[in-house]
């Protein structure tokens, strides 16, 4: 059986991907497509637990070291248990954030560290040399995407704001980093613009992902 396909969806805080990765995986199941889907932190019942420690609290709570180490470990517990088997399989896996997310947050956004040195050695121990087919980035200007998870929130029960709470500097930095990550893989990175409504943004996900896949 041929590898499946690897697909991930990133952005700044409030920039729609959970939604729009839920339409995708709608489209594909109603095409007779076989698929997987997962977030990351928390894809596993274990990294739920990781996800609680993550997302929720103060943002000051950890050091930046003990932080990307909680966030290797569940993308090993991922990888493992849900995205290598699925791709073995051949089946298409979606993913809410992957690795990408990482640099983003915490080497462009918190800029605590003069290079990803030790991202890309943990990387390489926890994935090897895996990276997604594609990768769909939902760009959208910082206050704008902070006024809309602020207003999700809203209606949580667990308010899962760690990250939205961190100044506007972070956010702006963040979304500059994932740019420029874009621009030097052009060839795995879609940018889409998710300012527009939630069909406008799912109409231009299917474009392009016409472009690139085949059912």
């Amino acid at each position: 059986m041929h590898r499946g396909t690897f697909i991930t969806f990133e952005g700044g805080e409030g920039s729609g991907k959970s939604v729009q990765l839920h339409l995708l995986a709608e489209h594909l199941r109603a095409s007779g497509a076989q698929i997987a889907t997962t977030r990351e932190p928390g894809g596993t019942e274990i990294g739920k637990e990781i996800r609680r420690l993550l997302v929720e609290g103060s943002k000051d709570k950890f050091d930046e070291i003990t932080e990307i180490l909680l966030f290797y470990a569940d993308r090993r517990i991922d990888l493992t248990r849900v995205i290598l088997p699925a791709l073995q399989e051949g089946k298409f896996v979606l993913s809410d954030r992957f690795n990408d997310s990482t640099i983003a947050y915490q080497f462009y956004g918190s800029g605590k560290f003069a290079d990803t040195g030790i991202m890309d050695m943990l990387y390489q121990t926890v994935a090897g040399s895996l990276k997604p087919d594609i990768t769909f980035l939902l760009d959208i200007e910082p206050r704008l995407g902070l006024k809309r998870s602020f207003d999700k929130a809203g209606t949580m029960a667990n308010k899962e704001l760690r990250f939205e709470n961190v100044d506007i500097s972070f956010h702006e930095r963040l979304r500059n980093g994932y740019l420029q990550m874009a621009a030097k893989e052009p060839e795995r990175f879609v940018v889409i613009d998710a300012s527009g409504s939630i069909e406008e943004v799912h109409a231009a996900i299917m474009r392009e992902f016409a472009k690139r896949c085949k059912l």
